[in-house]
């Protein structure tokens, strides 16, 4: 009986070291994959870790990583240690209302701290970036300094100073020679929480950070539409660093005592300097890297500050970009149009936007862009006719074209037949063949296109009648059909094969089709939208020269170039798109929009439309969670 309780605890804990560290041992394999999949194995190479280091972006966020924890880290231990010896020589009332004023960030959901850091940081005035995550990080790593010393402070004798200041020490020297070093193990263990706390935070960090400052959670994140293998990389690189610096501070003392070459105890007191010696001497790297002087250049000591969709730009473009004119690129991050339009319609001031063609021409309409000067732009000769002169910015006065497109059906060639898609187009979601096999995009916009194509109108009808049916025709595709409605995830499920087809951007079918050659990609001959991101300079801002420059720039070859072979969306420089179709997305037709269907639109910006739909989208979503 007793055998079998000692195997079955034996097996239970090899189930569990299993499930804490198969997934990094997953993750550190795939990081030496020859292709981006994540799931199979295609051959050993060390390509994303060379793309990681070539990635400034990735690179400046482990920077920024690693400066904030290691600062946060040596103040909150220092004010914590502090307060915890303070609070022991306090009345029991005040340590009492103290403790539980500390405890409380603690038990706070994060989610709630980081609002309510961002909006003391708002009303104040203070301009989020670097020092306000900075502080943000001291103040939520304090508590735990605190609970990690206080137990040890407990264990003193509370007449030890006393009694050192009796034989002639001074209060500062009863400090630092008596009590810190017989509560330096409760330092030390503050400080790696610290540390680790503010190394792995996300949802503070994300509120209370601006200015293009991001730290490695929050690039991860960013990333997280389609999971870059160098992510892998730089994750096991910080794993490789963490067992590295683990070994040698155990194995070292070990090695000295064996070989007889150090026989002195190791006190507390001397970890913990080795400890922050090491602290002091990363700080000093961190910020001598950090602050790498700028490339001589003719906007030197300038700064451009972009707007844009996340993982929307290449890896090289923003670093050649800055070593060739000198100046620094700030890029902030959005996830819709809508978060990009309301921080622009409160004044925040950007040099260079990023939107969807109905945001452009809601952003014209409102009068919050400025005209391009066209004596400062040199590259619209090198942009596809089929994307000049759209509707919402006939004359391309105000934008110029960064990414262009179509919305279409990934299919799995194995489960649906192209037959069917040909009789039925979009009808193809009602087809009680596919129920429960099929995706809706997360998108108001192309769901009711959709769903306006297949009754036969257009996609920009106001007419609220036409509106209603396409309504109507959603609510039975979503409770008779058990589909499921999702965003990005439907990169990585249908790379996966997890179902039959989804609705989905063509830029977003090439990665799919590069990663599964059973997925394939069609349009409908009733049409689709014909969509298109553009870059724009608002009206308020404050490097107009600069953002000409980065617009030229974007639109050359070799910058149009890196952005569309790392995005995989379609270029809108001809010469690019010609050059990528033949070679990284040969024979992927996703990655060529189809631009003389005449049923295909570009969607024109209607606010009354717009309510309309919304509202509808709402019913059409929360129809589908009862469905399930």
């Amino acid at each position: 009986m007793k055998k079998d309780k000692r195997f079955f605890g034996k097996t239970l804990m090899i189930f569990m070291i299993a499930f804490f560290y198969l997934p990094i041992v997953f993750m550190i394999i795939f990081s030496f994959n020859s292709s981006k999949s994540l799931t199979t194995f295609t051959g050993f190479s060390m390509q994303w870790y060379e793309r990681m280091l070539s990635n400034s972006s990735m690179m400046e966020s482990l920077y920024t990583t690693i400066f904030v924890a290691l600062i946060a880290t040596a103040i909150s231990t220092l004010i914590g240690t502090i307060s915890a010896i303070g609070l022991s020589k306090s009345k029991r009332v005040v340590h009492d209302v103290v403790m539980q004023i500390n405890d409380f960030p603690i038990m706070n959901p994060e989610i709630v701290t980081a609002i309510g850091l961002m909006l003391l940081f708002i009303t104040l005035k203070i301009e989020r970036g670097l020092m306000t995550m900075l502080l943000a990080h001291i103040a939520f790593c304090i508590p735990y300094v605190i609970l990690s010393v206080m137990p040890k402070i407990r264990s003193l004798d509370p007449n030890l100073a006393d009694a050192a200041m009796d034989l002639g020490a001074t209060p500062w020297q009863a400090l630092t020679k008596v009590i810190v070093p017989q509560i330096m193990s409760g330092i030390f263990s503050g400080a790696l929480i610290a540390f680790t706390m503010s190394f792995d935070d996300f949802i503070i960090s994300y509120f209370v950070t601006g200015s293009g400052i991001k730290n490695l959670s929050i690039m991860v994140y960013t990333m997280s539409k389609r999971v870059n293998p160098s992510i892998n990389a730089i994750s096991t690189l910080v794993v490789v660093v963490i067992t590295v610096t683990l070994l040698i501070v155990n194995l070292i003392p070990i090695i000295k005592e064996k070989s007889g070459l150090h026989k002195e105890e190791i006190t507390p007191k001397k970890k913990g300097k080795f400890v922050l010696g090491g602290l002091v001497i990363a700080m000093v790297l961190s910020v001598f890297v950090l602050n790498r002087p700028a490339t001589k250049g003719k906007y030197e000591g300038q700064t451009l500050h972009i707007y844009n969709w996340g993982e929307y730009t290449g890896e090289n473009i923003i670093a050649e970009f800055e070593k060739e004119t000198g100046a620094k690129v700030i890029m902030d991050l959005f996830d819709s149009n809508e978060q990009m339009y309301i921080k622009v319609a409160n004044g925040e001031s950007y040099d260079i936007l990023i939107p969807s063609d109905y945001m452009i021409e809601r952003l014209i309409q409102e009068d919050l862009l400025q005209k391009l000067d066209k004596s400062k732009i040199t590259c619209l000769d090198l942009i596809n006719d089929d994307v000049k002169g759209l509707p919402y910015d006939p004359n391309n006065d105000y934008s110029v074209p960064y990414f262009w497109g179509t919305v279409g059906i990934i299919y799995d060639k194995t489960k649906v037949s192209q037959e069917d898609l040909e009789n039925e187009g979009y009808n193809i979601f009602k087809n009680q063949k596919y129920k429960g096999d099929i995706y809706l995009y997360d998108s108001e916009r192309d769901s009711f296109m959709m769903a306006l194509k297949a009754l036969g109108y257009s996609m920009n009808t106001n007419d609220e009648k036409e509106l209603k049916e396409a309504y109507d025709w959603l609510i039975d595709c979503v409770q008779t059909m058990n589909t499921e409605i999702v965003t990005d995830e439907i990169i990585d499920n249908m790379v996966q094969g997890r179902k039959a087809f989804g609705l989905i951007y063509s830029g977003d079918a090439t990665y799919v089709m590069s990663e599964n050659e059973n997925m394939g990609f069609f349009m409908p001959e009733s049409g689709t939208n014909l969509w298109s991101d553009g870059m724009v300079i608002p009206r308020n801002a404050k490097n107009v020269e600069l953002a000409h420059e980065f617009i030229n720039f974007a639109s050359s070859f070799d910058g149009a170039y890196d952005n569309s072979s790392f995005v995989g969306y379609t270029s809108s420089n001809i010469e690019v798109m010609d050059e990528l179709s033949i070679t990284d997305f040969a024979g992927i037709d996703a990655y060529t929009p189809r631009s003389h269907n005449v049923n295909d639109e570009v969607f024109n910006y209607d606010e009354q439309t717009r309510k309309i739909i919304s509202s509808y989208w709402s019913k059409v979503k929360i129809a589908a969670s009862n469905a399930h």
